[in-house]
């Protein structure tokens, strides 16, 4: 991917550290059911990034790297729509 050539070291850092995180926050809180709602909201945050990485690319004509960020907006969006409305997880209690 050519965008970790163009951008700053630190902004590379930062996506990177946001999607880890994004990751994280889709299994804790769900295996641990210590507010298990953060699944939910980790599932809309971590769909937010991949849609500002489909715009980089598309914008960047770099139209054969969308599928990848595509895909998991697609995952990411179903664990949110999932965790919100069809099975949301029960709190330790």
């Amino acid at each position: 991917m050519t965008f970790v050539t163009t951008m700053p070291e630190g902004q590379v850092r930062f996506i990177g550290l946001s999607e880890v995180a994004g990751a994280l926050g889709l299994l804790l809180p769900a295996l641990t059911r210590i507010k298990p709602v953060l699944t939910a909201w980790a599932g809309v945050g971590l769909s937010t990034v991949m849609v500002l990485a489909i715009g980089y690319h598309v914008t960047h004509g770099e139209a054969a790297h969308v599928a990848p960020p595509l895909v998991l907006l697609a995952l990411s969006a179903f664990v949110a729509w999932g965790r919100f409305k069809a099975a949301p997880i029960l709190p330790r209690g």
